[in-house]
């Protein structure tokens, strides 16, 4: 409890900085001073001309001399602030050009951001969202791209604070697991205060069958492991059926090392769904989970048959959850609880049909077939198979159509953001290296599409955002997780440097904001998480309790022996019990710590 009262404390001095924006600040603005909400009128913008009439019907009452009408020329103007902090930034604004709504672009500080205003004949309140304005002076600016967009004035005012506690513990599935109960306790108790560290793993027969290769790589260069484990259920499916001990892995994981699991499901289906017989095997070179335009996937197997009953896509798709409830049972019966993402990323793309830009089968024919696919799942894996262990985690975009994506809040749990900004839409100014942004615009959006009752999560990255960035912007990730490691040449590499700034990395895994492997609780998957860590209490021979066994527990534990004015604490005394068979400390654990430091015995476990 004491680690996690430090962490706490610690994490609260490095908001105050970022919470210090909240006061009354001076402001500049083209020559001009005022204090938070800084308010210009569009036409005293620099760059900014006056017009009294657009190119269509004109809004009324402006609220200066007329308004400025971004067309040719842009209008920009200064703001000074005291402290890194985020600001929100507010148009009032008319756009008659484009009944369908038209892009706009604002720059702050020369990095742009691009959103659709809808159609108004009358002054609206067009918000851009929050930013991250730096110490010292800031550029903001309405770049003429699309344009057309008339601006009576401008508001910054400093952004609120994100209000994590109203986010639930509740689990939707009321049958749920004691298990998954306890997760997600523990996963409230440190939302917002801190992010959880993940990374998904390789999976079939990736790094030559070394499945921990990627947390080997962590450890050598952080010192820590993930606390989270990505796996992907895709090899379990009605046509290859390869079997490549993921439920094993994940047992392992949660039952042993005290993690915690996340598991997509990248199921396939037959390239040739017509000359398919349901049941057979078909190689997994012929299958694919790709949509039906893409040219990977089948061009006859029909999205929307999978939740009507009586077709072959509804009959396949129920093959399919039987092979999938079968290893989650597995877990279920092992105590292993899962943070369960499967459909993910179907608004990928914007993934609206007839354009078939979908990534995925599953969001090839659009919002409404999506969401009967998804509440077909919930209801036939926890009714039908009974299965009580899963978090149903819900993959969100940021477009300004994907809240009729979501399914429902009596079918999600969390939700969550896939990042990958590094080769494209970076929003940082560079065109390449790792993106360190937090992107709390992306959080801010997945935290407005339920008002903040679900948890957020970084479900899927490339770059892990920068401690600082996490802190200053209120990005309140849950937790994050890279993909996979394609490789070692650094380009398709998560881990690599073309992706990951690797001061940064130890940087965050080392903070105290982080969470890793070693610092998540005895009692995850029983109480909440409310003891100590469980690394701590389980190390036989670490009669310092600092995670290793070294000589120097062994001199601890002998000192000790000769001398009761030793001091040894109560954790140390058990963890130093190096046979573990209860009976305190005798003269043979510190022999035997000593024989293990010299490599000639291992130590037992719990």
């Amino acid at each position: 409890m004491k680690c996690r009262i430090k962490r706490f404390v610690s994490v609260l001095a490095a908001s105050a900085v970022a919470a210090a924006s909240t006061s009354v600040i001076p402001v500049s603005a083209v020559g001009t001073a005022d204090t938070f909400p800084f308010v210009i009128e569009g036409e005293d913008m620099e760059g900014a001309s006056l017009w009294t009439q657009n190119y269509g019907p004109a809004p009324k009452d402006s609220s200066g001399k007329g308004f400025f009408y971004l067309t040719n020329s842009s209008g920009s103007f200064t703001v000074t602030v005291p402290e890194d902090g985020m600001y929100t930034i507010v148009v009032r604004a008319a756009q008659v050009l484009n009944a369908e709504g038209r892009d706009q672009t604002v720059s702050v500080n020369g990095v742009k951001r691009r959103l659709i205003m809808p159609y108004s004949e009358e002054w609206m309140d067009f918000s851009f969202g929050s930013f991250r304005l730096n110490k010292g002076e800031n550029t903001i600016e309405f770049v003429n791209e699309y344009g057309y967009m008339a601006i009576d004035k401008v508001t910054v005012s400093v952004t609120p604070k994100h209000d994590y506690s109203v986010a639930t513990a509740e689990l939707t599935d009321k049958k749920a697991t004691p298990e998954a109960k306890s997760l997600m306790a523990y996963l409230k108790s440190v939302y917002g205060q801190h992010i959880i560290s993940g990374q998904q793993e390789i999976y079939g027969g990736g790094h030559k069958n070394n499945y921990e290769w990627e947390n080997e790589f962590l450890e050598d260069l952080t010192g820590k492991v993930p606390a989270i484990r990505g796996v992907d259920f895709m090899n379990y499916n009605p046509l290859y059926g390869w079997d490549d001990g993921t439920t094993e892995r994940c047992i392992e994981w949660a039952t042993e090392r005290n993690g915690i699991i996340t598991a997509s499901w990248h199921i396939n289906i037959p390239k040739d769904f017509d000359n398919y017989t349901l049941g057979e095997p078909v190689g997994w070179q012929e299958c694919s989970y790709k949509n039906y335009q893409s040219g990977e996937g089948s061009l006859s197997f029909d999205t929307r048959n999978v939740v009507i009953e009586g077709t072959k896509e509804y009959e396949y798709f129920q093959l399919a959850m039987k092979d999938l409830a079968e290893q989650l049972l597995r877990l279920q019966d092992a105590g292993v609880p899962v943070i369960w993402r499967p459909l993910h990323e179907a608004q990928g793309n914007e993934g609206n049909y007839p354009d078939g830009s979908a990534w995925f089968w599953w969001g090839d024919r659009g919002a409404e077939t999506y969401k009967k696919i998804w509440k077909l799942l919930y209801t036939t894996l926890t009714e039908k198979y009974g299965l009580h262990n899963l978090i149903w985690e819900y993959n969100s975009y940021d477009y300004y159509n994907s809240a009729t994506w979501y399914p429902g809040d009596e079918y999600v749990d969390i939700v969550a953001y896939d990042k990958y900004n590094v080769e494209y839409n970076r929003g940082d100014g560079k065109s390449s290296g790792p993106n360190l942004l937090a992107i709390p615009a992306k959080f801010d959006s997945l935290y407005a599409l339920t008002n903040g009752k679900k948890m957020v999560a970084m479900a899927e990255n490339d770059t892990i955002p920068a401690l600082d960035n996490l802190l200053v912007e209120d990005a309140g990730w849950l937790y994050f997780c890279p993909w996979y490691d394609g490789g070692e040449d650094g380009g398709t590499a998560f881990l690599g440097t073309n992706y990951q700034d690797h001061l940064e990395l130890k940087k965050i895994y080392q903070s105290e904001y982080c969470i890793t492997l070693d610092e998540l609780p005895a009692d995850l998957y029983k109480n909440g998480g409310t003891s100590a860590p469980a690394s701590k209490a389980v190390l036989y021979g670490d009669a310092n309790c600092d995670g290793k066994v070294t000589v120097a527990d062994a001199v601890l534990v002998k000192k000790y022996l000769a001398d009761s004015k030793t001091a040894i604490t109560a954790q140390g005394k058990a963890n130093a019990d190096v046979t573990g068979n209860g009976d305190g400390l005798k003269t043979d654990d510190a022999e035997m710590i000593l024989k293990y430091c010299a490599g000639m015995i291992q130590l037992p476990k719990k």
